[in-house]
């Protein structure tokens, strides 16, 4: 049975080379309007979740659909008639996709579409169709569609491209971006600029000032416009209340001169990276402050290590822990005598001058010498070295080997499952 109907016949000519006709593109607004997807399969579950978020009204038809599609109609998304297709399903729709695999079932779909003069997609052969679907992407308020010539895996190439240009800034035009005066504040990751959250690439390229720590991902302000004012932190007035102080003040005179100040900081600025403290100085001088999450190298260092901090029958928690004080400082927060007693994979960061006294507290307190332990130093970035070694020998093996910081301690069971030490 062949697809019958003026639009089925101009697509099919266009698409066997009988005419240069190319497609028209244009943006269908589909809110509240009736979208049928003929067929409950790999297909149907690629392009459902992006008609619901154009506020479709969608309708499946199909004897049985796939487990996330049903997860979709127990939770009132989408209707779903449970049969085979059947000539009239298509009575209420504006569009229709034809998404099963039969092709006379597709053929005869694509056939009522066109005598009800609704657009239609077909999966399995587009020459019979009267509408493609474009391979998409969005970004803050932007949509892009690209259409390639019966070449899926061009168009998807080709959007990914523009898409992650957007998203990182490459693309942005600073005459028509959103330019608010305002403090953000972003966390890094661990190192590798690859690992930055795209948020945090947009707001460095949306950035007038940029100020950030040395354990920031520095290899990114390479990249900045000339324009862009960049404060090194760490060559700020020396003491952490002083520093903190100047920092404090460049965000808030930045504001006041209507300016975008991104405050760069490494890992996420929330562990142990006294971004509250910040946010807090901004809200207090009227400052609108936004914070973008990054990946705290507590858990990405591990992890790129090949370190789990959790796993199944070996470790159900961690914890997070600030080495940057001797454990007899009356000054710690830490409570290392639990910490000697619990179980589980404890992390410690800023750990590297008070190892010694660390580890042996730990012992002291009662924490298996032979507990695995490593240490990884500049994690993520091409320096990086790691160490294998056991509780009882960590502080005598990080010394032999000179380590520095930054540097993440790892020490729990979960090591082993790595490289048994």
């Amino acid at each position: 049975m062949a697809a019958e109907g003026p639009l089925a016949r101009l697509y099919s000519a266009w698409m066997s080379g009988d005419t240069e006709h190319p497609p028209y593109p244009v943006g269908l607004r589909l809110a509240g309007r009736s979208v049928v997807v003929v067929g409950g399969g790999q297909v149907a579950g690629r392009r459902i979740p992006a008609l619901l978020a154009a506020g479709a009204d969608v309708t499946v038809v199909s004897p049985t659909v796939r487990p996330a599609l049903e997860g979709m109609v127990d939770g009132g998304e989408l209707g779903w008639i449970a049969r085979r297709y059947e000539d009239g399903d298509l009575a209420e729709a504006w569009y229709a996709l034809a998404a099963t695999g039969d092709p006379a079932v597709n053929t005869a779909v694509v056939a009522e579409a066109d005598r009800r003069r609704v657009f239609c997609v077909r999966a399995d052969d587009a020459r019979q169709a009267s509408a493609w679907t474009p391979a998409s992407g969005r970004h803050d308020n932007v949509t892009v569609a690209v259409l390639s010539n019966r070449d899926p895996r061009r168009s998807a190439r080709l959007r990914d491209a523009i898409v992650e240009r957007l998203r990182d800034g490459d693309l942005a035009d600073r005459h028509f971006r959103d330019h608010q005066p305002g403090v953000v504040l972003v966390g890094g990751g661990p190192g590798d600029p690859e690992l930055i959250t795209l948020a945090g690439r947009r707001a460095l390229a949306e950035a007038d000032v940029v100020i950030a720590d040395h354990l920031a991902p520095r290899e990114l302000l390479s990249e900045l416009p000339a324009h862009v004012e960049v404060v090194d932190a760490s060559k700020l007035p020396r003491g952490r209340a002083a520093m903190q102080e100047e920092i404090n003040r460049r965000c808030i005179e930045g504001f006041r001169a209507g300016q975008r100040v991104v405050r760069l900081k490494g890992g996420d600025p929330f562990v142990f990276g006294r971004g509250h403290e910040e946010v807090r100085a901004c809200t207090e001088a009227g400052v609108p402050c936004t914070v973008l999450p990054g990946l705290t190298s507590a858990i990405a260092v591990p992890a790129l290590a090949g370190i789990p901090v959790t796993h199944r029958g070996i470790a159900h928690g961690f914890t997070v822990v600030s080495g940057h004080l001797p454990p007899d400082d009356p000054e710690s927060l830490v409570d290392w005598a639990a910490l000697g007693r619990l179980g589980g994979t404890l992390v410690l960061l800023m750990a590297v001058a008070n190892l010694r006294a660390i580890a042996d507290r730990l012992l002291t307190e009662g924490r298996d010498g032979a507990t695995p332990a490593a240490v990884i130093v500049e994690g993520s970035m091409p320096g990086e070295r790691r160490l294998t070694t056991r509780l009882d020998r960590l502080a005598d093996a990080a010394e032999a080997i000179g380590v520095r910081s930054p540097a993440i301690v790892v020490i729990g069971e979960v090591v082993a499952l790595v490289e048994p030490g």
